[in-house]
């Protein structure tokens, strides 16, 4: 288990510090990443470096773009093509596909001469590129797109779901998200529609991504949720909503901002100019222009004080106080502020 790393700034430029406020790595990069599975990445220049938990860059190439790492591999690109390095920072695939995914129970998809296909973590083809689109296995399923339908597939690269939909994405858990035109809907491992194609997408909201079992769900304006049962779990009805966390979604009614179960139940009532999501018993909330951070009974645990407040992660949340970052503990204390 690696231990919780936070991205701080110093002087301009980007570093980590632990969760007791030590820095870890000194801000000396124009920007970094957040870690994931013990990587972060730091760009130098224009290009972007591989970095370890302990401030060590996987300097072998510098590159266009660095994935997340998956499986031990983090899919690169090399001026437009893309491959693969691993955590030592060698290149085991050599930059030559259009486009790649992350590694996902064994295989990733990859576009090579207009076609997707899926590689193992040796670049071998298991499944040559014969579809039109590819996207990641999860639970022995991944979409694949021939004759301008998608569907899904098994690792054997025969079709479990015939292709009936214009754009798929991978499943999560139960269901997958299904597009027809610009609407979508969810489909269950057995290939039945358990929500036809409805919601539209909005420009800069994760509509379609489950979070705390539940996925945002837009029509005629409102917002509402689906769950991953395949359910319209809250109709549509608010006229702004955020995802789930711990049981509750923040929704705006009547310009002002509150809480719902997830039986679309109002639990706090609607009181706030802007607010956030639950995140370790706690949610940012904006009152009188400033923001603060209320428990989950809509009572607020740190008193609004800061210009910008972000979600708590592994028990401290970056603020912005009088410009400057600071991490704040759950009760408020300062565990590390910009010099």
């Amino acid at each position: 288990m690696h231990q919780a790393l936070f991205k701080i700034r110093q002087n301009g430029f980007f570093g980590f510090m632990n969760a007791i406020g030590e820095v870890v790595i000194e801000p000396q990069y124009l920007d970094v990443g957040d870690f994931h599975n013990g990587f972060a990445r730091a760009r130098l220049n224009d290009q972007w470096v591989p970095m370890d938990t302990l401030g060590r860059l996987l300097l072998k190439r510098m590159y266009r773009q660095v994935g997340l790492f998956e499986e031990g591999r983090a899919r690169v690109q090399v001026v437009r093509q893309w491959g693969f390095i691993d955590e030592r920072g060698n290149e085991p695939i050599a930059a030559q596909f259009d486009a790649a995914d992350n590694f996902s129970e064994g295989l990733a998809a990859v576009q090579f001469n207009g076609k997707a296909g899926f590689i193992n973590p040796e670049g071998k083809f298991v499944l040559k590129p014969a579809y039109t689109s590819g996207g990641a296995f999860r639970g022995g399923l991944a979409p694949a797109g021939i004759d301008g339908q998608c569907g899904f597939i098994g690792s054997d690269g025969q079709f479990a779901i015939a292709p009936a939909w214009d754009t798929c994405r991978p499943f999560e858990g139960p269901v997958a998200v299904v597009l027809r035109g610009n609407h979508w809907g969810l489909v269950d491992r057995d290939g039945r529609e358990r929500v036809a194609p409805q919601f539209e997408f909005v420009k800069g909201h994760s509509h379609g991504e489950f979070f705390d079992g539940m996925a945002l769900a837009f029509r005629d304006g409102k917002y509402g949720f689906v769950n991953q049962q395949g359910e319209i779990a809250v109709e549509p009805m608010f006229d702004l909503a955020g995802d789930y966390g711990e049981g509750l979604a923040l929704v705006e009614i009547n310009g002002a901002y509150g809480y719902i179960d997830k039986a679309g139940k109002l639990v706090i009532m609607p009181k706030f100019e802007d607010a956030g999501v639950f995140s370790d018993g706690l949610a940012q909330v904006r009152s009188d222009s400033r923001w603060g951070y209320i428990d989950t009974d809509g009572k607020f645990a740190i008193p609004p004080a800061y210009d910008a407040a972000t979600p708590f992660r592994d028990s401290l949340a970056l603020t912005i106080h009088e410009g400057k970052w600071q991490y704040i503990d759950r009760f408020g204390g300062v565990i590390w502020r910009e010099p």
